[in-house]
């Protein structure tokens, strides 16, 4: 018995251990793969809008990939060159003006008579190379666009199967066990279903408000740090962190003065708690209630799988298997150890 419990445990290991490494060397695939899952749950409320309307399945599906493949190609445009345009000026502009003032205050310090000065590493630090790396980070316009076909492949299919999984279950198993999946799968759909596209609209919602914020006080990159703060509106708290510090240093570091910087903190922190705290929790109702360690681990995980885009895809990744585990009584044991209560 103590031998099959640790053959057990170690072919857990072993299987936990290649599945990261085939999601890490399968990225080019498989996150436009898992991209498009989750856009397929944000497009499944119009395309059984359209289907109730009599308009053919076929025609529905075209009009939505059209209608999204815009909207996604112009954001992803926007942001893209937006990002490019920051990426140069950081290393051209704002790095000079953070090289200077770092300067100074190794300066301060060692007229202070401090022993050992806090800010000797400022000396070895090359802040051009910032810009550099976001440069080489945001990749070529060629890998947006074949990223962005990729996913609409995917869409399709994932589209066009809307429907089909039914009439396969109660081909395959009797009137009750095959009526009792039905009713877990579209409970599971349903709730994903909810869950991201309550989740989008926030997120877009807040992106939108911080774009308008920084746009009337006249912070560069506007654009970019709203398109910025809608993606890391999908990381609970620490996302908003980020969001909000982006912006925030690059305004004081534009403006003469720390009032305008003041503002736009109190303003943009503001936006967060509100749409984090009153207006997301009033859509979602009860919630997910999901443990901050499984959020950390999440986050760290799919941050070392994929990079950036892994941490924004992460916290829906596990928000789905706890509503999937939630759902079959034989993992219920898994979702309670996701969740924060």
């Amino acid at each position: 018995m103590q031998g099959n419990k640790v053959a057990t445990g170690s072919l857990v290991i072993i299987v936990i251990f290649i599945g990261g490494l085939v999601l890490k060397l399968a990225k080019p695939v498989l996150f436009p793969f898992f991209l498009a899952i989750f856009l397929s749950f944000v497009l499944y409320p119009v395309l059984d809008f359209l289907t109730r309307l009599k308009i053919p399945k076929a025609i529905s599906i075209v009009f939505i990939l059209i209608i999204a493949f815009f909207i996604i190609y112009l954001l992803g445009v926007i942001f893209y060159f937006s990002g490019k345009s920051f990426a140069s000026e950081f290393q051209e502009n704002y790095s000079q003006k953070i090289s200077s003032i770092l300067a100074s205050l190794q300066e301060k310090f060692k007229l202070s008579g401090l022993e050992k000065n806090p800010l000797d590493w400022v000396g070895q630090l090359d802040i051009g190379r910032i810009g550099s790396f976001l440069l080489s980070s945001l990749g070529t316009f060629i890998s947006f666009i074949s990223n962005l076909f990729l996913i609409f492949i995917f869409l399709v299919f994932i589209l066009a199967g809307r429907g089909k999984t039914k009439a396969k279950i109660k081909n395959s198993f009797s009137d009750k066990r095959g009526s009792k999946i039905i009713d877990v799968i579209q409970n599971i759909d349903s709730q994903i279903q909810k869950y991201l596209a309550i989740k989008t609209v926030v997120s877009f919602f807040t992106g939108v408000m911080t774009t308008l914020v920084l746009m009337i006080f006249g912070v560069d990159f506007a654009i970019a740090f709203g398109f910025l703060t809608f993606l890391l509106n999908y990381i609970p708290n620490i996302g908003s962190i980020i969001a909000t510090a982006f912006p925030l240093t690059i305004a004081v570091f534009q403006f003469e003065n720390l009032w305008p910087a003041f503002w736009i903190l109190v303003i943009l922190s503001a936006i967060q708690m509100t749409m984090g705290n009153f207006v997301e929790p009033r859509l979602m109702g009860k919630g997910l209630g999901l443990s901050p360690l499984v959020v950390l681990f999440s986050l760290f995980f799919w941050g070392w799988l994929w990079g950036l885009p892994g941490m924004i895809l992460a916290v829906p990744i596990v928000a789905i298997i706890k509503i999937v585990c939630n759902n079959i009584p034989s993992f219920q044991f898994v979702a309670a150890l996701m969740s924060k209560e």
